[in-house]
């Protein structure tokens, strides 16, 4: 087994999704890996001509926040639901690991929103880290 080069950390700009990408950008120090940040929007769950260009920004902030780190960060802003869409942009981009943060929903809660780091899990042609949160009542 070869260890990772190339690392997908989808984000949704949540503080647990910080931490996955924080968590990947040490990881990717130590293993000399490159990190691709996507996040993706549902256009049928969104509105508002601004979408893009809002999530662009976010995008752009949290690579500034991070440059320096030593490790190669590029942004990936993509138009799809996120359950299919972060499989599909680790296929295309040929990310060997895709590291995301976890909100811990349980019960009802997850019955009702669902995971999509669970459907990620089972769906992503790559090994898949999740990341919970430090503090389990920021989920």
């Amino acid at each position: 087994m070869n260890l990772p080069t190339h690392i997908l950390v989808p984000t949704d700009f949540s503080p647990t999704a910080d931490e996955a990408l924080d968590y990947a950008i040490v990881l990717a120090a130590k293993l000399g890996a490159s990190i691709t940040v996507v996040h993706a929007y549902d256009v049928a769950a969104v509105s508002g001509a601004h979408v893009r260009a809002n999530a662009q920004s976010a995008l752009d902030a949290a690579l500034a926040k991070r440059q320096g780190a030593g490790v190669s960060l590029k942004s990936l802003l993509k138009s799809g639901n996120p359950l299919d869409t972060i499989p599909d942009v680790a296929r295309e981009i040929g990310a060997e690991l895709i590291v995301m943060g976890t909100h811990g929903r349980q019960g009802i809660a997850r019955m009702l929103l669902g995971s999509v780091a669970e459907r990620v899990v089972r769906t992503a042609p790559c090994p898949v880290l999740t990341v919970a949160p430090a503090d389990p009542d920021e989920a």
